[in-house]
């Protein structure tokens, strides 16, 4: 199976964060993890490294509610940046939100690969992983 070099989470709950990073390390797939409490902070890393594939993540794993910028805003200003990066990145939702309106809402934005209920398990990183 493909093995990932960089995956980015982008999520203020720090349960979350530790359990996550905890299942994708069982998984043996991913080089490196990096972590962003807010939205603003993964875009301006982001933008940082606009031309730098190798610095750039294969995947984000994105939670919609945090302070400072919300996944949402995230989104809508990731849709505006994504045609200038050097690297095609896979965005998967990661929610405690059963909002069957904000997962429709989700997967009709087009950055968006996935909406993922959590919590998450080294199974359901594997299932991404396979979709990068």
């Amino acid at each position: 199976m493909k093995r990932i070099q960089h995956l980015t989470l982008v999520d203020d709950d720090e349960v979350f964060v530790f359990l996550a990073k905890k299942a994708i390390k069982q998984t043996n797939l991913v080089e490196q993890v990096k972590v962003f409490d807010n939205g603003q902070e993964a875009l301006g890393f982001l933008l940082e490294n606009l031309r730098q594939p190798s610095e750039l993540p294969e995947v984000i794993l994105l939670d919609l509610s945090m302070p400072v910028m919300d996944g949402w805003q995230f989104l809508h200003e990731f849709t505006k940046l994504s045609p200038n990066l050097s690297k095609k990145i896979k965005i998967f939702i990661c929610s405690s939100s059963i909002s069957p309106e904000e997962i429709e809402m989700a997967k009709e934005i087009n950055a968006v690969s996935d909406f993922i209920i959590k919590p998450i398990n080294k199974e359901k990183m594997i299932e991404v992983i396979q979709k990068v």
